[in-house]
């Protein structure tokens, strides 16, 4: 990567994060739930579809992002204290309903795309897929004739959790929880009131575990390593790391703004057909598993939101970014999430070549 990239990429950064935060202070004084996440993305959203000239000039470049995700990987591994592994057993009821309802919006998704609206059906599965969009758009790029489908898919689902997720707040916990969840930024510790040590625990848990997963050639790297390796030295207890104010408000820009700079150069009017499957498909597959989180209250009796966020598919680090904004248990919200995560990893490369397979088989019976 020379220096004329970085700096067409920062250019690119500063835009987009100037967009980010005005709207993102303007949705805090208009009282919204998560209003630098929410306003990140409906800002750089609205404004780079408007303003064509500007669709080039916004974005969140790879090399920007993966620190990002290291640092939220962190946070996340910090919240795996020895007292939260000692409950994981109390929690195998829902992770078996998350699994049982992943299963089922997968195959309610393919059936939908492939049998009602005639998508092939490598296509329709990988559509389908909820969650793991990362390892889902590189193997779309590589086996499938028009990936943007896929991405505008995964791309609509991780917008109606952005957008649903907060309003949902706002609507089962009402304005003082909203408020709360608000001032929360306000009373973390900021990057100031870290110690040397405490700041280099940070930044190395964050670099050594990507090292590591990299080594090992763990999936998602860049998330999964900081995350173990936070995990392991959190539960030995080892380290103690809080929440950094700066470094959450970065996070929301960056994830917010990144996917709101996508969403800008989707044309519509091209996109249309696509775009109402896309919706009827995200809209069947967050009722599904609403629904699931709905039967597990009444059986263990478990916060509705809290039960939503640990069952929504909309990528792990922005649910659990969600989760940390609010208030909620973060691990309990990851560790569903993980759990998704490597059962769809594990089982989406042989599912997508038997499907492939199988497609190949039955275009030579036609012909």
């Amino acid at each position: 990567m020379n220096s004329k990239t970085i700096i067409n990429d920062s250019r690119k950064i500063i835009l987009t994060f100037t967009i980010a935060l005005s709207t993102g202070w303007l949705f805090l004084q208009g009282g919204l739930p998560a209003p630098f996440l929410m306003g990140s993305l409906f800002g750089v959203w609205v404004i780079g579809a408007n303003v064509k000239k500007l669709q080039p000039h916004l974005g969140v470049a790879r090399w920007f992002h993966i620190p990002v995700v290291l640092g939220l990987g962190v946070l996340i591994g910090s919240h795996f204290t020895a007292e939260i592994w000692r409950h994981a057993f109390a929690w195998s009821d829902t992770l078996l309903a998350m699994v049982i309802v992943t299963i089922i919006v997968t195959l309610c998704g393919y059936l939908f795309l492939n049998k009602i609206r005639q998508y092939d059906r490598l296509t329709a599965f990988l559509c389908s897929v909820p969650g793991g969009q990362a390892e889902v758009l590189v193997m779309a790029r590589e086996h499938v004739e028009k990936d943007y489908v896929v991405a505008l898919f995964h791309l609509i689902r991780v917008a109606f959790v952005f957008f649903s997720t907060p309003l949902l707040l706002a609507f089962i916990q009402g304005a003082e929880a909203v408020n709360q969840s608000n001032q929360q930024l306000a009373f973390m510790p900021s990057l100031m009131d870290l110690s040397l040590v405490e700041l280099g625990y940070f930044l190395g848990l964050g670099i050594v575990g990507y090292a590591i997963a990299r080594q090992v050639r763990l999936p998602m790297a860049h998330l999964l390593g900081p995350v173990i390796l936070s995990t392991i030295a959190h539960a030995a207890g080892l380290v103690q790391i809080p929440r950094i104010f700066e470094f959450v408000m970065l996070a929301q820009l960056a994830i917010g703004g990144a996917v709101g700079a996508r969403l800008a150069q989707v044309r519509f009017a091209e996109l249309l057909y696509y775009l109402r499957d896309a919706i009827a498909n995200t809209t069947m597959i967050l009722c599904l598993y609403f629904i699931a989180a709905l039967f597990m209250v009444q059986i263990a009796g478990l916060d509705l939101l809290a039960l939503w966020l640990a069952f929504v598919p909309g990528g792990l680090y922005e649910v659990t970014l969600l989760a940390l904004i609010f208030g909620f248990d973060i691990a309990f919200v990851a560790f569903h999430h993980t759990v998704r995560i490597i059962l769809i990893f594990l089982s989406m490369p042989f599912a997508a070549r038997f499907l492939q397979e199988h497609g190949q088989k039955h275009n030579r019976a036609s012909e």
